[in-house]
């Protein structure tokens, strides 16, 4: 028998014990992947069992630490998922990117300082809101705001794409200066290039806390009157607003399953304790304005529709 001969017949059977080798990892690999429930796999995720999250590094509302979530929004999300039987998969993007992703049904869902707006859930669903965003500006140390009056012919800062970039454009002489991100909002802020910043409010004491060379504090804008919202429709978003969880337009079960969690973390108490965990006022952020209920009614929710309370 020739060398060639001899080679071969001894590579044949090794390629063959190898196969049975790789295909016996495979299927071990396979069995120990943790199974579906049913009422899981119904809720229709991109990938049954596992709920694809985009998030931005914004603290303390969403941060990434590791391969895991943290942050206000996060942990409220967490909780559902785990109620729900979903693993949680984060993926990190910015703001444009976390809507963007959704929109194109990319990930199951974003979260992270995402207000309802008319013009969005057009192109998307909004779970019922799991908490409420106060009118919340971050302001140098030593100057007052209180009234929309008191921002004509200042320099406001926010964050590109935010809701309040359309507010503070219908301002009479303001200003928009918009950022990338919540630090540039706050560099600008505390070296006197702007006036005031519009942020979440947990962001603006976060940053206290965390920054206090920039001499910055909160303080709380008297909402407008419903007249002038009525003269000045952008100014809606100086109001109290609702934050939510923002899904793909045919994610229906998905939302569904989230609001109702939703409902049943403020009845019990849980959505208290986290507001409370990251230095909110639970009165502030989970008792909803008169007016947020008409909001919603009849866009996407029934004319009846309530929004949750504690």
């Amino acid at each position: 028998m020739s060398k060639t001969l001899i080679a071969r017949s001894r590579i044949a059977p090794l390629l063959t014990v190898a196969a049975l080798l790789i295909g016996s990892l495979t299927a071990c690999g396979d069995d120990s992947k943790a199974p579906v429930s049913d009422a899981a796999a119904a809720l229709g995720t991109l990938e049954p069992g596992v709920l694809k999250v985009a998030i931005q590094p914004y603290a303390p509302y969403t941060s990434l630490v590791g391969d895991k979530m943290s942050g206000l929004d996060a942990d409220i999300l967490n909780a559902v998922a785990d109620k729900l039987g979903l693993k949680v998969k984060p993926e990190l993007t910015d703001f444009a990117g976390m809507l963007a992703s959704v929109q194109s049904r990319r990930v199951d869902i974003t979260i992270g300082g995402v207000a309802w707006t008319a013009e969005r859930q057009k192109q998307g669903l909004f779970t019922d809101p799991p908490y409420y965003s106060p009118p919340a500006m971050a302001v140098r140390a030593g100057e007052h705001y209180q009234t929309v009056k008191d921002l004509e012919g200042k320099n406001l800062g926010t964050v590109e794409g935010y809701v309040w970039v359309k507010s503070i454009q219908a301002v009479p002489g303001a200003k928009l200066h918009a950022y990338p991100d919540g630090n540039g909002v706050f560099d600008d802020l505390g070296a006197g290039r702007i006036n005031v910043g519009f942020l979440d409010p947990l962001l603006v004491l976060a940053a206290q806390k965390e920054r206090p060379e920039l001499k910055v504090e909160t303080q709380y804008l008297t909402p407008p009157t419903a007249a002038d919202v009525a003269a000045h429709p952008a100014y809606q978003y100086f109001q109290q607003y609702m934050t939510a969880f923002y899904l793909p337009k045919q994610a229906t079960a998905l939302e569904k399953a989230i609001s109702e969690q939703i409902r049943a973390m403020y009845a019990n108490g849980e959505l208290t304790k986290l507001i409370q965990k990251y230095g909110g006022d639970p009165n502030q952020f989970l008792k909803p304005a008169p007016e947020i209920a008409k909001t919603r009614q009849n866009v996407d929710r029934p004319a009846d529709w309530q929004p949750p309370s504690i």
